[in-house]
């Protein structure tokens, strides 16, 4: 039996190197280390710290690995605006569904998702939204997913906080 359990921020570092194996394997090249993981594992720290917040991981653990994680799922509670099809308007959003590839095709990724989507169900939440990669529909679809008619559009807005070139 897999045993899932709630991600501690002792388990921030580990998620963390999970997200860059889950954005490597988006288009094949190991994300540049960099700013980014400071920022995530500050965040993380903070947010899984939180009683009751709107962020969770859930998270096997590596066997025979003490500290290291397997696999691992993030999702957070968004509140949005209520419409005809979520009239309470919050929606759970999935990310950073990751295992490390000694780890694949044991399951851990199905546990996590399945430990996630049942917490979604206790808060109350009724959508859930991802973005799946093509090696990763499969499991979605087989947990009730769909794809949606609308398609997703991204505006990157200049940081504020970086100098702008040439000034």
């Amino acid at each position: 039996m897999i045993q899932v359990r709630e991600a501690t921020v002792e388990d921030a570092p580990e998620l963390v190197r999970l997200r860059a194996v889950m954005l490597a394997s988006l288009d094949g090249t190991e994300p540049a280390a960099g700013p980014w993981q400071e920022a995530a594992l500050r965040s993380l720290r903070t947010r899984l710290a939180e009683p009751a917040g709107s962020l969770v991981a859930f998270v096997v653990d590596a066997p025979h690995q003490p500290g290291a994680l397997a696999s691992a799922v993030v999702g957070v509670i968004e509140r949005r605006l209520p419409s005809p099809d979520n009239p309470a308007g919050d929606t759970g959003y999935v990310f950073s569904v990751a295992t490390d590839p000694q780890h694949r095709r044991r399951g851990y990724s199905r546990a996590c998702m399945q430990a996630l989507l049942d917490w979604f169900q206790r808060r109350g939440v009724t959508r859930v939204d991802l973005r799946a990669s093509a090696e990763g529909e499969p499991l979605y679809r087989s947990l009730g997913f769909e794809r949606t008619r609308d398609p997703a559009m991204r505006l990157v807005l200049p940081d504020r906080m970086l100098p702008v070139k040439g000034a």
